[in-house]
């Protein structure tokens, strides 16, 4: 998924190597400080009976596409301005919810989030009266709604590192013997701990439930080569161009426009990370309804088909697929691969706040 800019750049500076512990601590706790008002780095609050709402976005062509697929045509079909604000961060968001000042409007975001949130009692249940449910290829839970499926792989660049030259699947992204190279990984522990399993030998019909000790000693072995903890979804590709990064993680929506804009960035499509995007709507909120149509909106299928060309994102929608440009699905990964592995956000939802925990100290240790 996939993810983003200036509210993710000064985030980004506490989970990646270069600041110290005491300066993490700081961070922590002018946050934490901020928090408790909350205040810490929101746009204003919106107002009752407002004619714009705020969503969550991840910047970079994931915002381009959102702007040009749902919030633009949201806007010209009911008035209703949609502000895109980057960066889904649930810590934020539940304390908005905590405090009854809600900022974001709609939160779009990853399973683990999103199961998080909904296990919390952060969303409202969603109006069905509004929204729309039916014909979704996965149907999700009574407070959500999955959107599209967004695949993620290991990205290089073609020209340094050519076929031969660099991983395919996670297994070989951890052997730094045969594919010497400094690697790029997410600060996140989801989709991370998947990868230390299928690394370490686990098969992909066997991952879940995942063997959470076997996944931190394997990424043990890999973590002294973790040249960057990415936090910004765009630095998975722009690390790779600067020369920075040898081979990342990343997500196909972000490799294809950025080789459509003429940058050395390819994803390997041998094994690849499937995951659903949601998106949920706040308690508490006072744009509740306006958001619950903004739901609606972008599950519309031909909303969801023209989003979809844009960044290659398998739609949720039953109807959409066929309304897909053909080039675009054949651009979208092989479902049916044994290597295509789904995302289990069941499995996250019970389990993301205590591991990400451990592995955001993991990290500093």
């Amino acid at each position: 998924m996939n993810k983003d800019d200036h509210n993710e750049k000064g985030a980004d500076t506490v989970l990646n190597r270069g600041l110290s512990r005491r300066g993490f601590v700081k961070s922590v706790g002018a946050i934490a400080a901020a928090s408790a008002v909350g205040t810490v780095g929101w746009p204003g609050i919106v107002s009752a009976k407002s004619k714009s709402i705020n969503v969550t976005c991840w910047g970079g062509a994931y915002e381009d596409a959102v702007r040009t697929s749902f919030a633009q045509p949201f806007e010209k079909a009911t008035g209703i301005r949609v502000n895109l604000v980057n960066n889904a961060d649930l810590a934020r968001m539940k304390v908005q919810v905590q405090n009854r000042r809600i900022s974001w409007d709609v939160f779009d975001s990853i399973g683990p989030q999103i199961m998080a949130g909904s296990k919390q009692g952060m969303w409202e249940k969603i109006d069905t009266s509004i929204v729309d449910t039916s014909g979704l290829i996965q149907q999700t839970g009574d407070d959500n709604v999955g959107t599209y499926f967004y695949a993620g792989g290991i990205g290089f660049d073609p020209k340094r590192n050519p076929q031969g030259q660099h991983p395919e699947t996670f297994e070989q992204f951890w052997d730094v013997d045969r594919f010497p190279g400094r690697r790029g990984l997410r600060s996140r522990i989801s989709e991370n701990l998947e990868m230390a399993l299928l690394a370490d030998g686990v098969a992909p019909d066997a991952l879940y439930p995942l063997d959470i000790e076997r996944g931190f000693a394997a990424l043990d072995r890999i973590k002294p080569h973790v040249r960057k903890w990415i936090e910004t979804t765009p630095q998975t590709v722009s690390l790779i161009a600067s020369g920075d990064l040898d081979f990342t993680y990343t997500y196909l929506s972000r490799v294809l426009p950025a080789q459509r804009a003429g940058t050395s960035v390819a994803m390997s499509m041998k094994q690849t990370l499937n995951s659903l995007e949601y998106l949920a709507v706040p308690r508490h909120g006072r744009n509740t309804e306006a958001a619950m149509q903004y739901v609606n909106f972008c599950l519309q299928p031909e909303n969801q088909a023209k989003f979809c060309e844009m960044v290659e994102f398998s739609p949720n929608a039953e109807k959409a697929l066929s309304l897909v440009d053909a080039d675009a699905r054949a651009r979208m990964p092989d479902m049916n691969s044994a290597n295509a592995i789904v995302i289990d956000d069941e499995w996250w939802g019970e389990h993301f706040d205590d591991l990400q925990r451990r592995f955001t100290e993991w990290m500093l240790m």
